[in-house]
């Protein structure tokens, strides 16, 4: 057992030590497979942005209630009658103001997206007061509050970045009059951030919806009252509601873009792969041609087969090693943060994300590069292995 322990370190080590020998066919295989896990580590970080704008929006102490049947705001439909019933249900915060329920209104408008001049669909809210209290990291981060009773909006930062003509003091058109902005706001990162809002009586008034709304966001006053207040609601006849948790809705909410993101990543990292195995198992048979009299050399000395195998995989699984390393490092320093926006196929809205490079996602891109160094480094291993010595020692 020592012996074959120690001919596996030195004919790996002799195989390292001629690595200089064929650094132009060594350097192409751990750059094609950087390119491989960068593409395939940027691309899943779309998804992992998305899923933490999502994460961000969520509080268990929060619920969303929408009409019986409705998945997203934009199917949704409730009367003010509706709204009232929904705040009078028992498990909800009260202070000095009333009922921490704010019944909003949500629709989109058109605005050109930076660097491109073509127009995106961007969701516009319509709250009230207690809105603020509900979204507890809501903060005004530049000009003011919008005054309510007037046609004045403030815009998350997320939309302030991702779309044109939103910095406080331009104005915008909704229902074709021109709009003040007069603030921009943050919420913890949350999808709020992609949002426009605006006094939910004055865009009522603005696409004629009368005393109508779309959803009634509320807080909890604990995440344990949940099934009591969904109770109250479902069981009251004058209801047709269906009420939610934060993170049940924006689970929804992203499951199709993010498994169509992460489809596609896996289809380019797949495709892409293929070319990465063929160019390492060319390195590798180049390897295995240009050492075959040593190799021989050391079997007629008394060298096992499996010696042989496991030094050429060795090889292989660390230009493999390094080619990941480089590829997960250049898809976190250039993506990692990196800003954009996509859009929300339920609610046919953009959402403003940043792109998360994970430590998950680079583990995963270093493993898939050694999985390709593992199937390019394999065959010629065997073919390495199973050359007849007396054929091997002819060769020039």
């Amino acid at each position: 057992m020592l012996n074959w322990i120690a001919q596996i370190i030195s004919v790996t080590r002799f195989n390292l030590l001629s690595l200089p020998q064929r650094l132009g066919s060594s350097t192409a295989a751990v750059f094609g497979i950087a390119g491989v896990v960068a593409v395939m580590v940027a691309v899943l970080s779309i998804a992992q942005g998305i899923m933490k704008t999502m994460d961000n929006s969520v509080d268990e102490d929060r619920v969303i209630v929408l009409r019986s049947g409705a998945n997203t705001e934009m199917m949704s439909g409730l009367s003010g009658e509706d709204t009232d019933l929904v705040a009078e249900a028992p498990g909800l915060v009260r202070d000095e103001d009333g009922v921490l329920a704010s019944p909003e209104l949500f629709v989109v408008i058109n605005l050109p997206m930076r660097g491109t001049g073509t127009d995106a669909n961007v969701p516009m809210r319509g709250v009230q007061p207690q809105a603020f209290k509900i979204r507890d990291d809501f903060q005004i981060v530049q000009g003011r509050m919008f005054e309510p009773g007037l046609n004045e909006v403030i815009v998350g930062s997320g939309a302030l970045r991702e779309f044109e003509g939103l910095e406080v003091g331009s104005t915008i058109e909704v229902a074709r009059e021109y709009w003040p902005v007069v603030g921009v706001f943050e919420s913890g990162g949350s999808l709020a951030e992609t949002e426009i809002w605006v006094d939910a009586a004055v865009l009522q008034q603005a696409y004629r919806r009368g005393n109508s709304f779309q959803a009634v966001y509320a807080r909890l006053t604990s995440s344990d009252a949940f099934q009591q207040f969904k109770d109250a609601l479902t069981a009251d006849p004058r209801l047709n509601v269906k009420p939610m948790r934060e993170s049940e809705y924006y689970s929804s909410q992203s499951s199709t873009v993010t498994g169509l993101i992460n489809g596609l990543g896996t289809l380019i990292a797949v495709i892409m792969g293929l070319g990465a195995i063929f160019g390492a198992l060319n390195t590798m048979y180049t390897a295995v041609a240009s050492r075959s009299r040593e190799i021989a050399t050391l079997r007629a000395l008394g060298f096992r087969s499996s010696p042989v195998v496991i030094s050429v995989l060795a090889e292989s699984l660390l230009l493999a090693f390094v080619g990941g390393a480089i590829g997960a490092g250049l898809a976190w320093l250039f993506f990692d943060g990196y800003r954009a926006a996509t859009l929300n196929w339920e609610s046919f809205s953009q959402i403003a994300f940043s792109f998360a490079v994970t430590p998950q996602l680079l583990m995963l891109g270093i493993f898939f590069a050694m999985f390709i160094g593992l199937l390019g480094g394999l065959l010629p291993a065997i073919r390495a292995a199973r050359q007849p010595v007396a054929t091997a020692l002819r060769e020039l």
